[in-house]
């Protein structure tokens, strides 16, 4: 029989914080990629050598997008959501610094992976993600990858922000300014009710889970240029 003290518990859903590993990017462009591997990882999926032929396959290269990442989870045969407010590229981005070196080679690539989605079984839905919903997900074990602006995410844990242009290629040119929209992906791995606290995965690091309040994520991951995207990955695959 358990002792009273025992009896006493808080309840699952108020306070979650899932054992996702960390793993660093290598590049100043494939965070994506980082964070699908540790998805992968997490549930048990991962191996380097199908991982390198599904991007292959898939054709994935400098330029990823949520759609990508979503394509790349259906390859694994992993159960997912994608959630977006646009279904396709935004026009509007093509004067966007961050999107225009890319743009016009990757508008029609983009769409036609949109239009194709459900032929492949991607799915894909045009919505809005409340808080509560992202918290729920999580609290059953489910992790999700949020595309957020990395100039307004700020970890309460990190003594200074990460310079993401310094992720830049040796050889080249670093001016270290901080930009309007620096697209970024994370991993969320939980959330604390009672600090108002939300876990994530920055690949950018290697040694540990990131933190910040929900007012401050909700303002990175609904910013101009994110288009609200979140990929549910379900653990039940």
């Amino acid at each position: 029989m358990k002792s009273p003290k025992e009896n006493v518990e808080l309840p699952a859903v108020d306070r979650v914080q899932l054992k996702v590993p960390v793993l660093q990017q290598l590049y100043h462009w494939d965070c994506g990629l980082a964070c699908s591997r540790m998805v992968l990882q997490y549930l048990n999926l991962l191996n380097d050598d199908e991982f390198q032929k599904a991007i292959q396959d898939l054709q994935l290269t400098k330029s990823i997008w949520t759609i990508d990442l979503a394509y790349l989870m259906r390859h694994f045969g992993v159960k997912h959501r994608f959630c977006t407010q646009t279904l396709g590229v935004d026009k509007g981005y093509k004067n966007q610094s961050f999107y225009r070196k890319h743009f016009d080679t990757e508008e029609n690539r983009v769409n036609q992976l949109f239009a194709q989605a459900k032929a492949w079984k991607v799915l894909v839905e045009k919505c809005t993600v409340t808080i509560g919903e992202i918290q729920e997900h999580l609290s059953q074990g489910h992790v999700a990858i949020v595309l957020v602006n990395a100039v307004l995410l700020l970890c309460d844990l990190c003594s200074s922000p990460v310079k993401f242009c310094c992720f830049l290629p040796i050889g080249q040119k670093c001016f270290c300014r901080t930009p309007d929209y620096q697209g970024h992906f994370i991993v969320l791995c939980g959330y604390n009710k009672s600090s108002g606290s939300i876990y994530y995965n920055n690949p950018a690091y290697a040694d540990r889970t990131c933190c910040t309040s929900v007012s401050n994520f909700e303002e990175a991951r609904t910013s101009y240029g994110t288009d609200e995207d979140i990929l549910f990955v379900y653990r039940d695959s």
